[in-house]
């Protein structure tokens, strides 16, 4: 099963005018498809019992949609309001439809104007992760209590935070013995979503760590993307999930080599190097190795 990414896309190029008297058409049609592709999805995943059939097919697919493209563009739009803060003229979210996997591709902003410094791009870069994290948890949360228990094994992914909640869960609601939570359709989307934030924060080119990782360390972070590739190129050796290795592919086309800012001389300190560490404890408890163990 192949993932979505909502990895944002911030280059360095020439200042473009913004037109504000423009109406963003593609933006809007883009959002539409996005939403009906991600709908069509989550109503086969439902009549295929993967959220237990408690309610209608077609309701499970609406609410899986409009969970994965809130925290989706919870995740571009906190990007996008700290672009506006440090005066980056910034695009709205484009979304990604998709026919197959998860029913989209993600969502990205385009930068119209270079980045000014590390600090500026160090606040961009985490913005979207934390808008992300800050309704992806609430909503996997809300699900969980939703969850209907069943007789068989669980078969979601082995993050640590998500297992941690999960069984949190199926402790206070008492569980019996073989007993699982089946995911509700809200939490799954919500799940998705903790999931490519973790992806997104792998400290690796173009992804929002990557922005983090070249603002904490400059050119160095090159080291960081050449690691990152080795562990996703590992983890689909180990695990046999395929999809680590396009995610290799993806971060290798955007470039391993972190684009400079307009001034790479001012320097990062203090309560944003605080920020970093979280950033990067929040990448490990929310990484899964073998995230969709279900569709395999």
């Amino acid at each position: 099963m192949s993932d979505s990414t909502s990895l944002t896309f911030i280059s360095p190029g020439q200042p473009e005018r913004a037109d504000a008297s423009r109406f963003p058409w593609l933006n809007l049609i883009l959002l539409l498809a996005t939403m009906v592709s991600t709908m069509l999805v989550g109503t086969f995943l439902a009549a295929n019992g993967l959220f237990g059939n408690i309610m209608p097919p077609i309701m499970a697919g609406f609410l899986f949609a409009a969970t994965l493209l809130l925290v989706l563009g919870a995740h571009e739009l906190g990007h996008y309001f700290v672009a506006q803060l440090h005066g980056v003229d910034a695009s709205l979210p484009y979304f990604i439809p998709a026919p197959l996997g998860l029913g989209t591709l993600g969502a990205f902003i385009r930068m119209k104007a270079p980045v000014p410094n590390r600090r500026a791009l160090f606040d961009v870069g985490l913005a979207g992760p934390l808008a992300g994290l800050a309704v992806a948890l609430p909503l996997f949360a809300a699900g969980l209590i939703l969850s209907p228990v069943r007789f068989q094994q669980s078969f979601y992914g082995n993050g640590l935070l998500v297992e941690g909640l999960i069984w949190l869960t199926e402790f206070v609601r008492g569980t019996p013995p073989g007993h699982h939570l089946i995911l509700h359709p809200i939490s799954f989307a919500a799940y998705v979503g903790l999931f490519i934030t973790a992806i997104n924060l792998l400290p690796a080119g173009q992804m929002d760590g990557g922005h983090v990782a070249y603002a904490l360390f400059g050119r160095r972070a090159y080291w960081l993307s050449i690691i990152s590739v080795i562990v996703l190129l590992v983890l689909g050796w180990s695990t046999g999930w395929f999809s680590w290795y396009i995610w290799a592919l993806l971060v290798m086309l955007l470039g391993l080599r972190h684009p400079p800012t307009l001034n790479d001389a001012i320097p990062i300190r203090g309560i944003r190097w605080l920020l970093g560490i979280i950033a990067l404890l929040t990448m490990i408890i929310l990484f899964a190795s073998d995230p969709f163990p279900i569709f395999r």
